[in-house]
């Protein structure tokens, strides 16, 4: 029992703000084209949270940690600032959807939202900082039932969903205008680089140290597939019900309504009711909160760990909301700028998988729990495959 609950806390991540936009958007336009990118991400994503657990499980360090012994000085750096501009998008993406949630229950300046997710996300982290971990935990899993539940809702009063039209969805297809775009955003928005940082951390210091952890690889492992299935299974229902409510309401509004968030919320006041209006507002305030606490935690972890240094987490708040802030007070279309989060994300998730990969074949630093080659194999070929599609997109983008 003491090692399940990180998985739910880095399966927030997985159903961000960045998530309801972009797969908001993908069955607008596409209807249900980008389900199978979810479902395959989904499932990559499962796998790499699986190692970033058992890495650090195995090891008693974090990814960035385990970085910073093996690498140089200046490899380290590289590594930190990469991962401190997936930080920095994830934070936009979270503090924006949390703004506008606020915003569409309680009609607040989207400036001043910010503000006020900032102080919950902070009042959240507190729970960790001293010590109580147990009720982090169980908050994010709740989070989690609080999304599905506001979807859920929607998805039940919208209708107009296509059995079929998901079941076509399955089947691989960029075709469409945007395809590609959105594909990599969904990549970016599903497997998170930042997850994969955090998660490798939040199993250490749960009463079970790495020697006991490679005296007993077949418990950890089942505890730990448990752990990322259930969780990760979860947000993955979530994604691909956020797909198939886009594609009723795009189908309800006879195509008028094309994935903006705010015009989301009035089309199902008006269409459907303040009750579904309502549910939508609280999944995407939800969201947007738990995962700002989640991405500053991540922040915390990743600078620990590539350099060494530890910023107070209430000084990191304020430098990474910073950013979101000046967008929203500039005015930068909310939902464009949640999408463009996620394609900047997904760039930085091939060097997150391919150093997971490294570390995890290592035998003489993970021991009986090392990966079979089989598994790195598989591991070293999604990494592959996400790497072409993350380079290839900025290309697509200008031509």
């Amino acid at each position: 029992m003491p090692l399940l609950g990180p998985a739910f806390v880095a399966a927030i991540a997985y159903v961000d703000p960045g998530n309801v936009a972009t797969n908001l958007t993908a069955g607008a336009t596409l209807g249900y084209t980008l389900v199978w990118v979810v479902v395959a991400a989904s499932v990559v994503a499962i796998l790499v949270q699986f190692q970033a657990a058992k890495l650090g499980m195995a090891t008693g360090m974090s990814l960035p940690q385990l970085c910073r012994k093996r690498f140089g000085r200046l490899g380290n750096v590289l590594l930190w600032l990469q991962a401190e501009v997936v930080v920095l998008a994830t934070d936009l993406a979270e503090f924006v959807g949390a703004a506008i949630g606020l915003q569409l229950l309680f009609g607040m300046p989207v400036e001043v939202s910010a503000g006020v997710t900032a102080v919950i996300s902070l009042l959240l982290l507190e729970l960790r900082r001293h010590g109580r971990t147990r009720p982090f935990e169980l908050a994010s899993a709740a989070t989690l039932l609080v999304v599905g539940a506001g979807v859920g809702y929607d998805i039940v009063f919208v209708g107009h969903q296509s059995a079929s039209g998901l079941a076509a969805g399955m089947i691989p297809n960029l075709g469409g205008d945007g395809a590609l775009l959105l594909a990599m955003g969904i990549v970016g928005a599903t497997v998170m680089p930042h997850a994969v940082y955090l998660h490798s951390a939040l199993v250490q210091g749960r009463g079970i140290s790495a020697q006991t952890a490679t005296r007993q690889p077949g418990l950890v492992r089942r505890i730990l597939r448990l752990d990322c299935s259930l969780a990760l299974g979860l947000a993955t229902a979530i994604n691909v019900s956020l797909i198939a409510l886009g594609a009723g309401l795009a189908a309800a509004t006879g195509g008028a309504w094309t994935g903006d968030l705010l015009l989301a919320h009035g089309e199902l006041a008006t269409r459907i009711g303040g009750a579904a209006a309502l549910a939508f507002a609280i999944a995407l305030l939800s969201s947007g909160v738990s995962s700002a606490g989640i991405g500053t935690l991540a922040g915390d972890v990743v600078m620990q760990g590539f350099l060494g240094w530890r910023m107070p987490i209430h000084v990191r708040r304020i430098i990474t909301m910073a950013p979101a802030v000046l967008a929203l007070v500039i005015g930068v279309p909310l939902t464009g700028l949640l999408i463009l989060s996620q394609v900047i994300i997904s760039l930085g998730v091939p060097v997150a998988l391919f150093l997971l990969v490294h570390f995890c074949r290592d035998r003489r630093l993970m021991g009986s729990l090392a990966n079979a080659p089989l598994t790195t194999a598989i591991a070293a070929g999604a990494a592959a495959v996400i790497t072409f599609l993350a380079f290839s997109l900025p290309l697509t983008l200008l031509l």
